[in-house]
């Protein structure tokens, strides 16, 4: 199972810190984790839409849409760090 974890303002709009995810046999990337995701509901969507600048690890290095990824994976998101 493939542990995903949400940080930040991501963590509190998804009301959710982490879980484990059987990934399908369909979802062999960021990308295609994202639209899975996207799919779980409107708040969801918002989240994981192209539109939106979301960061990702896999296995604690930074990603992006085309990272390969598996069943043994930590995959991470979370919103650009802003800061003043």
């Amino acid at each position: 199972m493939a542990n995903l974890l949400y940080f930040a303002s991501l963590r509190e709009t998804l009301d959710s810190a982490k879980e484990q995810l059987d990934l399908p046999e369909t979802v062999t990337n960021v990308a295609e984790l994202k639209g899975m995701l996207s799919d779980r509901s409107a708040i969801w969507k918002a989240s994981f839409s192209s539109d939106t600048s979301l960061l990702v690890s896999v296995n604690q290095k930074m990603a992006n849409d085309q990272t390969e990824i598996n069943n043994a994976d930590e995959i991470a998101f979370f919103p650009p760090v802003t800061g003043g």
